[in-house]
C-alpha cells in the first residue's frame, strides 16, 4: 500500500537500547542541560575497539588501531579509549586534536598525525615524537627543515600513497582522492627521505580511500604490500601498513525497510506516489521524460558486513594479482596492520536529543513539528544517513493519538532550509510539546562535526553516562568524566 507507513527503524544495540527505555533519566537530563544534548556511552568504544581486536588475534596479527578523532569530540569517549590499553592509538588531524589527545593520556607512541598540516600542528607533532602521516614530498621536506632549524629528535614517517593500479600496469582508482602522493610517485618520496635520513625514519606506507568497496580497498592494500618491498630495496626497514578507515556502520535494523523505502522514493520521484519529502526532494535522483536521472546520494544505511566484520573480511581476501589472502601477506611479511576506525569505532556509542516544541499542521494537513535543535546539531542529512528518530514521551499519550503518522522535521533556525530531515518521518504517533526525539548512533560524524552557533542558538552540550549493575544510569559533563571513576550525578 503506497500510504503504509515507511518506517526506517535505527539498529540499536543492547546499551543504547536500555538507555532509550529509560525515559524518565533522559527527561531529567534535557531538564537539567538544555536541548539539544548529545549523550556518548564511552563502555562502548571500548567494546567496538575488543571487536578490533579480536580480529588482529584471528589473522596472528600485530598492529594499533587507531580511532580517527575527528568523528567526534567527546573527551569521555577518547579518555576512555586511552584507558583500553596499548594496543589501542589516536589519529589526529589537527594541532586542536592533538592537544586533545595528548590530555587524555595517549602517548606520542599512541598517536598519528594525519590530514592538512599547518606549521603549528607539524611542530608540536615533532616536537612530541607522534609518528607522522605525510601526504607529500613537500611536507617531508618542511618536517626536516623544523627538525633541523628546533634540534628535535627523528621523526617516525608513514608514506600516504593513492591512485594504485592493479599488477597488470592497468589503473583502476576507486575515485579521486585529495589525500596521499600518487603511488607511481614512491622513487620521489624515497628520495627525499634518503636526503633527510638524520630526520625521517620511514616505518612503512599508508593509503586512504573514501569508498565503501572492499575490491577497491584489496587494490589498494596489494599495492602498498608492493611499496613496501620497495622500501626494503632501497635498504629501509618498513614494519607498518596502515589502511586507514572506511569500515562502515549498519543503521538500520531492516533490510526490507531500507529496500521498501529507496523503491518508494524512486516511485516518488517518477510521480508514481506522493512526495516522500519536503519539496519533493530526490537524494540526488530526478525525473526526465519519465526516465529515472541521477545517483541516490544515500549512505547504504542497512549494510550486512561493517566494522570489524568488514576488517575481517578485507584481510580474508585473495591479493589481486597474488592469489593469498591479504593478512597473509602481512604476517609473511612480519609487518604490523594500522588501521583508523572512526565512525565504526563510535558504532552505537551516543545518542543526540531534541525537545519537541511546537507541533502543527499546513493547510495541506502536513504535520510540521518544531524542534529545540538545528540541522547542524545532527547532521545525519549532510552524510546521507537516514533513521528514524525514538519517540521518548514526556507523558502518556493523549486518548487515540496512538495512529502512526508522517511528519516533517523543522529545526529552530529563522531559515528556510533548517529541515533537520528532508525526509516525511513516520512516527508511531504524533509527538506532543515536551517529548523528546532521540536521534540514534549520532557520535560518528553525525553528533558534533557540523555544529555551530548560528543566531545564537546554544550548541548542544554533552553528558557522558554509564550504567551500573542494578541496571540505574549516571551521568556527568563530558568534560568531567575520566575513566578512573565512576560516574553519578553531575561530578565524576
Amino acid at each position: 500500500m503506497s500510504d503504509a507507513p515507511l518506517y526506517l527503524e535505527p539498529r540499536l544495540a543492547p546499551r543504547p537500547t536500555a538507555l532509550l527505555a529509560d525515559g524518565v533519566f533522559l527527561h531529567m537530563l534535557v531538564d537539567a542541560l538544555g536541548s539539544p544534548l548529545n549523550v556518548v556511552l564511552p563502555d562502548q568504544i571500548a567494546e567496538n575497539a575488543e571487536r578490533f581486536r579480536d580480529v588482529y588475534r584471528r589473522h596472528s596479527l600485530s598492529g594499533r588501531i587507531f580511532f580517527a578523532h575527528k568523528a567526534n569530540r567527546s573527551s569521555a569517549l577518547i579518555r576512555h579509549l586511552a584507558a583500553t590499553g596499548p594496543g589501542t592509538g589516536i589519529d589526529v588531524a589537527s594541532l586542536g586534536e592533538l592537544q586533545h589527545a595528548l590530555g587524555a593520556g595517549f602517548g606520542a607512541d599512541r598517536i598519528v598525525a594525519t590530514g592538512p598540516k599547518d606549521p603549528e600542528f607539524l611542530w608540536l607533532a615533532l616536537l612530541t615524537g607522534v609518528t607522522l602521516n605525510a601526504d607529500s614530498a613537500g611536507e617531508l621536506e618542511q618536517a626536516a627543515a623544523l627538525i633541523r632549524t628546533h634540534g628535535l629528535r627523528r621523526v617516525r614517517v608513514l608514506l600516504r600513497l593513492s591512485g594504485f593500479g592493479t599488477p597488470s600496469g592497468v589503473r583502476r582508482l576507486s575515485r579521486r582522492s585529495r589525500f596521499g602522493s600518487p603511488a607511481g610517485s614512491l622513487d620521489r618520496l624515497l628520495d627525499t627521505v634518503e636526503r633527510h635520513g638524520d630526520q625521517l625514519e620511514p616505518i612503512g606506507v599508508a593509503y586512504h580511500l573514501d569508498t565503501t568497496s572492499p575490491d577497491e580497498k584489496a587494490i589498494a592494500f596489494a599495492g602498498c604490500l608492493r611499496a613496501m618491498e620497495e622500501l626494503r630495496l632501497r635498504g629501509f626497514d618498513p614494519r607498518a601498513l596502515d589502511i586507514g578507515g572506511g569500515f562502515g556502520v549498519g543503521y538500520l535494523a531492516h533490510a526490507a525497510q531500507w529496500d521498501r523505502y529507496t523503491t518508494a522514493l524512486t516511485d516518488a520521484v517518477l510521480g508514481r506516489r506522493p512526495p516522500l519529502t519536503w519539496g519533493g526532494h530526490g537524494y540526488g535522483l530526478h525525473a526526465e521524460g519519465g526516465t529515472l536521472r541521477g545517483t541516490l546520494g544515500l549512505y547504504p544505511a542497512h549494510r550486512e558486513v561493517t566494522g570489524a566484520a568488514y576488517l575481517d573480511d578485507l584481510l580474508s581476501r585473495p591479493a589481486p594479482g597474488l592469489d593469498r589472502p591479504l593478512g597473509t601477506l602481512l604476517l609473511e611479511g612480519l609487518y604490523d596492520l594500522y588501521t583508523e576506525p572512526g565512525r565504526a569505532l563510535t558504532d552505537q556509542c551516543g545518542i543526540s536529543l531534541a525537545r519537541v516544541l511546537d507541533v502543527r499542521s499546513t493547510d495541506g494537513g502536513e504535520h510540521l513539528v518544531r524542534l529545540a535543535m538545528n540541522a547542524g546539531d545532527v547532521s545525519l542529512e549532510d552524510h546521507g544517513v537516514l533513521m528514524d528518530p525514538v519517540l521518548v514521551p514526556r507523558a502518556p499519550a493523549p486518548a487515540g493519538a496512538d495512529a502512526p503518522v508522517g511528519v516533517h522535521l523543522m529545526g529552530n533556525l529563522c531559515l528556510e532550509a533548517d529541515l533537520v530531515t528532508r525526509r516525511t518521518v513516520f512516527l508511531p504517533r504524533l509527538p506532543c510539546p515536551g517529548d523528546l526525539l532521540a536521534f540514534a548512533n549520532t557520535a560518528g560524524y553525525c553528533m558534533d562535526f557540523g555544529a555551530t552557533r548560528a543566531q545564537q542558538q546554544p550548541v548542544a552540550r554533552k553528558a557522558a553516562v554509564r550504567r551500573d549493575g542494578d541496571g540505574s544510569w549516571h551521568w556527568c559533563l563530558d568534560e568531567q568524566y575520566w575513566p578512573i571513576t565512576r560516574t553519578g550525578g553531575p561530578q565524576a
